[in-house]
């Protein structure tokens, strides 16, 4: 039998270790979205490769933005005219520029963003727009709306407002999308998404930079520069390191082993005995009985004995049970009170025959009214 257990149990936490595994397994990562690495329909990968069919010199950048702001005029690379792509995952609220990048921009470079929060509007979610270059294909109901405030170009919408829109910024230019798939892999065969994407960054003499370093990926140079500094420590690769699975599935193993063996951790402790007090019990049970038999009146008349003993003691008429006459006629007479209340105690009177909780009640009550007479005059109280 305890073997059979065993296999039933063992059983279960291989099937919970299944069930986990696939609901949390790793999935596609979403930072994906956009890159030119990606053959994903969400992906760019296809774009990358028509550059470069076209003769277009298109380069990923994998490192920090701010390298990108600072690169040595040596190089020649950040040196103006520069294009810089960025295809966000998902869409993002746009403001005003960072210093850096609108600095960037102002010297004479473009900034191209894929991915703009726009207003929703009442235009159709999938449209055809006309460009120069062809028919594109957009997918989205956001449009922005140009201002006198904000005086932009419309590079590409309908009536609803624009679709890609571009600002001037000093001798630069920032050019924003309210779309991330402008030229997804999903439109490859559409006539113009391509071509017009290829169109905003293609500049004159301009340098293709595309970034890839929001999407993950990093050069061996910053791999080799984090490694020397020592960013790639134990603790690191551990945090970096999807440990939440294998910790679910220990936790379920401890919590299967602790219902298995039907305990806590630690040595059993015994139940201590609770002593029992038969008086009380029986009294309690009696009462129970009582109570759902609906025999206040039985209550009553065990009660009103007990208490003509206690105001005969109060009285000081003894301890034998006296004619209620006689211990009314001596209430009169010691307190000066009506014998109403007193009467209603020692022999209790009700409209019906059978008494019910109310009246129950209402002569405990004058049952307290009593004690507190008595206990003002000159015998003073009555031993509760």
């Amino acid at each position: 039998m305890n073997r059979k257990r065993w296999i039933w149990l063992g059983g279960l936490a291989i099937v919970a270790i299944m069930v986990l595994t696939l609901i949390l397994a790793p999935r596609s990562n979403p930072n994906l979205r956009g890159s030119t690495f990606s053959r994903a329909p969400d992906g760019y990968g296809a774009w990358f490769a028509y550059m470069q069919k076209q003769g277009v010199l298109v380069q990923r950048w994998q490192r920090p933005l701010k390298d990108f702001w600072n690169q040595p005029g040596a190089t020649g690379q950040a040196k103006p005219p520069t294009t810089l792509l960025r295809v966000y995952s998902q869409l993002i609220p746009v403001g005003s520029l960072s210093t850096p990048e609108e600095e960037w921009v102002s010297k004479g470079n473009t900034l191209v963003i894929l991915g703009v929060r726009a207003r929703a509007t009442l235009a159709n979610f999938r449209t055809v727009q006309s460009s120069p270059q062809g028919a594109v294909k957009i997918e989205t109901t956001r449009r922005e709306q140009t201002s006198e405030k904000q005086p932009s170009e419309k590079l590409l919408g309908d009536r609803f407002g624009a679709i890609v829109w571009r600002k001037a910024i000093g001798n630069g230019q920032l050019i924003l999308a309210a779309t991330a798939h402008l030229a997804a892999n999903a439109y490859q065969n559409e006539p113009g998404n391509f071509p017009f994407l290829a169109k905003l960054v293609r500049q004159t003499n301009n340098t293709i930079w595309v970034d890839e370093y929001m999407h993950g990926y990093r050069d061996t140079k910053t791999d080799a520069a984090q490694t020397e500094t020592g960013a790639r420590t134990w603790f690191r690769y551990l945090m970096n390191t999807p440990l939440l699975l294998p910790v679910i599935q220990v936790g379920v193993l401890l919590v299967i082993l602790v219902w298995a063996n039907n305990r806590r951790f630690g040595r059993p402790v015994p139940l201590k005995a609770v002593a029992v007090d038969n008086s009380e019990a029986y009294i309690q049970a009696l009462a129970e009985v009582l109570y759902k038999a609906n025999r206040h009146e039985f209550v009553l008349e065990t009660i009103s004995k007990e208490e003509q003993l206690q105001i005969q003691r109060a009285l000081g008429l003894g301890e034998t049970l006296l004619d209620p006459e006689v211990v009314i006629a001596t209430w009169q007479q010691q307190t000066s009170h009506p014998d109403t209340e007193i009467r209603q105690v020692l022999k209790p009177q009700f409209k019906k025959q059978r008494a019910g909780e109310q009246d129950l009640q209402a002569w405990l009550e004058t049952v307290r009214r009593v004690r507190q007479k008595l206990s003002e005059g000159e015998n003073k109280a009555i031993p509760k």
